[in-house]
Protein backbone atom coordinates (compact mmCIF):
# COMPACT_ATOMS: atom_id res chain seq x y z
CA UNK A 1 0.00 0.00 0.00
CA UNK A 2 1.46 3.37 -1.05
CA UNK A 3 1.39 6.48 1.08
CA UNK A 4 -1.53 8.77 0.42
CA UNK A 5 -0.56 12.07 -1.15
CA UNK A 6 -0.72 15.08 1.14
CA UNK A 7 -3.13 17.86 0.23
CA UNK A 8 -1.34 20.47 -1.87
CA UNK A 9 -3.09 23.45 -0.26
CA UNK A 10 -1.74 25.10 2.85
CA UNK A 11 1.58 23.25 3.02
CA UNK A 12 4.26 25.93 2.40
CA UNK A 13 6.80 23.46 1.01
CA UNK A 14 4.26 22.14 -1.51
CA UNK A 15 3.07 25.63 -2.41
CA UNK A 16 6.69 26.56 -3.18
CA UNK A 17 7.01 23.46 -5.37
CA UNK A 18 3.78 24.20 -7.25
CA UNK A 19 4.64 27.86 -7.91
CA UNK A 20 8.22 27.05 -8.88
CA UNK A 21 7.14 24.33 -11.31
CA UNK A 22 4.62 26.70 -12.92
CA UNK A 23 7.30 29.38 -13.31
CA UNK A 24 9.90 26.88 -14.57
CA UNK A 25 7.44 25.61 -17.20
CA UNK A 26 6.26 29.10 -18.14
CA UNK A 27 9.56 30.97 -18.47
CA UNK A 28 12.20 28.24 -18.28
CA UNK A 29 14.30 26.94 -15.40
CA UNK A 30 17.32 29.14 -16.14
CA UNK A 31 15.29 32.36 -16.37
CA UNK A 32 13.41 31.81 -13.09
CA UNK A 33 14.99 33.23 -9.94
CA UNK A 34 14.36 32.38 -6.30
CA UNK A 35 13.32 36.01 -5.87
CA UNK A 36 10.55 35.59 -8.47
CA UNK A 37 9.34 32.41 -6.77
CA UNK A 38 9.25 34.21 -3.40
CA UNK A 39 7.39 37.19 -4.93
CA UNK A 40 4.82 34.92 -6.60
CA UNK A 41 4.21 33.25 -3.23
CA UNK A 42 4.10 36.57 -1.36
CA UNK A 43 6.91 35.55 1.01
CA UNK A 44 10.42 36.85 1.64
CA UNK A 45 13.45 35.20 0.13
CA UNK A 46 14.49 34.30 3.69
CA UNK A 47 11.20 32.39 4.15
CA UNK A 48 11.89 30.54 0.90
CA UNK A 49 15.47 29.74 2.04
CA UNK A 50 14.04 28.14 5.16
CA UNK A 51 12.63 25.38 2.92
CA UNK A 52 14.98 25.40 -0.09
CA UNK A 53 18.46 26.86 -0.62
CA UNK A 54 18.53 26.63 -4.44
CA UNK A 55 16.28 26.16 -7.46
CA UNK A 56 17.81 22.71 -7.90
CA UNK A 57 16.74 21.83 -4.34
CA UNK A 58 13.17 22.76 -5.26
CA UNK A 59 13.27 20.78 -8.50
CA UNK A 60 14.82 17.74 -6.80
CA UNK A 61 12.14 17.79 -4.10
CA UNK A 62 9.35 17.96 -6.72
CA UNK A 63 10.95 15.10 -8.60
CA UNK A 64 11.33 12.95 -5.48
CA UNK A 65 7.76 13.58 -4.30
CA UNK A 66 6.16 12.88 -7.67
CA UNK A 67 8.36 9.90 -8.46
CA UNK A 68 8.14 8.13 -5.11
CA UNK A 69 5.36 5.90 -6.55
CA UNK A 70 7.79 4.81 -9.30
CA UNK A 71 10.41 3.85 -6.70
CA UNK A 72 7.74 1.89 -4.79
CA UNK A 73 6.63 0.23 -8.04
CA UNK A 74 10.19 -0.88 -8.86
CA UNK A 75 10.62 -2.32 -5.35
CA UNK A 76 7.25 -4.10 -5.63
CA UNK A 77 8.06 -5.43 -9.12
CA UNK A 78 11.34 -6.95 -7.97
CA UNK A 79 9.43 -9.08 -5.43
CA UNK A 80 6.88 -10.41 -7.95
CA UNK A 81 7.04 -13.46 -10.22
CA UNK A 82 8.02 -12.55 -13.78
CA UNK A 83 4.59 -13.32 -15.23
CA UNK A 84 2.71 -11.48 -17.93
CA UNK A 85 0.14 -10.43 -15.30
CA UNK A 86 2.90 -8.82 -13.20
CA UNK A 87 4.27 -7.01 -16.24
CA UNK A 88 0.82 -5.68 -17.13
CA UNK A 89 0.29 -4.52 -13.54
CA UNK A 90 3.66 -2.70 -13.64
CA UNK A 91 2.54 -0.89 -16.80
CA UNK A 92 -0.85 0.03 -15.30
CA UNK A 93 0.76 1.39 -12.13
CA UNK A 94 3.44 3.24 -14.08
CA UNK A 95 0.80 4.82 -16.30
CA UNK A 96 -1.03 6.12 -13.22
CA UNK A 97 2.21 7.42 -11.69
CA UNK A 98 2.99 9.27 -14.94
CA UNK A 99 -0.46 10.81 -14.91
CA UNK A 100 0.07 12.22 -11.40
CA UNK A 101 3.52 13.52 -12.39
CA UNK A 102 2.32 15.11 -15.66
CA UNK A 103 3.33 18.71 -14.74
CA UNK A 104 6.88 17.59 -13.96
CA UNK A 105 7.15 15.61 -17.21
CA UNK A 106 5.94 18.63 -19.20
CA UNK A 107 8.62 20.75 -17.53
CA UNK A 108 11.27 18.10 -18.28
CA UNK A 109 10.22 17.90 -21.93
CA UNK A 110 10.50 21.68 -22.33
CA UNK A 111 13.80 21.92 -20.41
CA UNK A 112 15.66 18.82 -21.59
CA UNK A 113 19.15 20.37 -21.59
CA UNK A 114 18.70 21.64 -18.02
CA UNK A 115 17.34 18.31 -16.80
CA UNK A 116 20.24 16.45 -18.42
CA UNK A 117 22.71 18.65 -16.53
CA UNK A 118 20.97 18.21 -13.17
CA UNK A 119 21.14 15.12 -10.96
CA UNK A 120 17.54 14.16 -11.77
CA UNK A 121 18.48 13.42 -15.39
CA UNK A 122 20.77 10.61 -14.23
CA UNK A 123 18.11 9.26 -11.83
CA UNK A 124 15.40 9.23 -14.52
CA UNK A 125 17.61 7.20 -16.86
CA UNK A 126 18.27 4.59 -14.15
CA UNK A 127 14.59 4.34 -13.21
CA UNK A 128 13.60 3.71 -16.83
CA UNK A 129 16.26 1.00 -17.12
CA UNK A 130 15.04 -0.59 -13.85
CA UNK A 131 11.46 -0.64 -15.17
CA UNK A 132 12.53 -2.16 -18.48
CA UNK A 133 14.42 -4.86 -16.58
CA UNK A 134 11.15 -5.74 -14.79
CA UNK A 135 9.08 -6.07 -17.97
CA UNK A 136 11.57 -7.85 -20.24
CA UNK A 137 12.84 -11.38 -19.96
CA UNK A 138 16.48 -11.64 -18.78
CA UNK A 139 17.57 -13.38 -22.00
CA UNK A 140 15.24 -11.42 -24.32
CA UNK A 141 16.39 -11.06 -27.92
CA UNK A 142 17.15 -7.52 -29.03
CA UNK A 143 13.79 -7.04 -30.79
CA UNK A 144 11.92 -7.87 -27.57
CA UNK A 145 14.18 -5.54 -25.57
CA UNK A 146 13.27 -2.80 -28.07
CA UNK A 147 9.58 -3.64 -27.61
CA UNK A 148 9.91 -3.20 -23.83
CA UNK A 149 11.76 0.13 -24.08
CA UNK A 150 9.22 1.28 -26.67
CA UNK A 151 6.36 0.33 -24.34
CA UNK A 152 7.62 2.81 -21.72
CA UNK A 153 8.30 5.49 -24.33
CA UNK A 154 4.76 4.98 -25.69
CA UNK A 155 3.42 5.90 -22.26
CA UNK A 156 5.72 8.95 -22.09
CA UNK A 157 4.57 9.96 -25.57
CA UNK A 158 0.98 9.53 -24.42
CA UNK A 159 1.61 12.33 -21.93
CA UNK A 160 3.78 14.59 -24.04
CA UNK A 161 3.36 14.08 -27.77
CA UNK A 162 -0.39 13.50 -27.59
CA UNK A 163 -0.92 16.66 -25.54
CA UNK A 164 -1.77 18.61 -28.70
CA UNK A 165 -4.01 15.87 -30.13
CA UNK A 166 -7.74 16.38 -29.65
CA UNK A 167 -9.33 14.24 -26.98
CA UNK A 168 -9.70 13.49 -23.32
CA UNK A 169 -6.36 13.17 -21.45
CA UNK A 170 -7.57 10.02 -19.67
CA UNK A 171 -8.53 8.40 -23.00
CA UNK A 172 -5.08 9.25 -24.40
CA UNK A 173 -3.43 7.73 -21.31
CA UNK A 174 -5.47 4.55 -21.74
CA UNK A 175 -4.64 4.34 -25.45
CA UNK A 176 -0.90 4.67 -24.75
CA UNK A 177 -1.20 2.06 -22.00
CA UNK A 178 -2.99 -0.32 -24.38
CA UNK A 179 -0.14 0.01 -26.92
CA UNK A 180 2.44 -0.54 -24.15
CA UNK A 181 0.64 -3.68 -22.95
CA UNK A 182 0.49 -5.03 -26.52
CA UNK A 183 4.25 -4.52 -26.96
CA UNK A 184 5.14 -6.18 -23.65
CA UNK A 185 2.70 -9.04 -24.29
CA UNK A 186 4.37 -9.65 -27.66
CA UNK A 187 7.83 -9.52 -26.06
CA UNK A 188 6.74 -11.88 -23.26
CA UNK A 189 5.39 -14.50 -25.66
CA UNK A 190 6.79 -13.79 -29.10
CA UNK A 191 5.29 -16.92 -30.64
CA UNK A 192 6.99 -18.87 -33.42
CA UNK A 193 10.15 -17.33 -34.83
CA UNK A 194 9.67 -15.59 -38.15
Amino acid sequence: MGSTPQPRRGNTRQRIQDVALDLFAEQGYEKTSLREIAEQLGVTKAALYYHFKTKEDILNSIFEDLNRPVEELIAWGKEQPRTLETKREILVRYSKALSVAAPLFRFMQENQATVRDLSIGHTIKHRVIALVDLIKEPDAPLTDQVRCFTALFAMHAGMLALRDVEGDPEEKRKAALEVAVELVTRAHDPGPAA
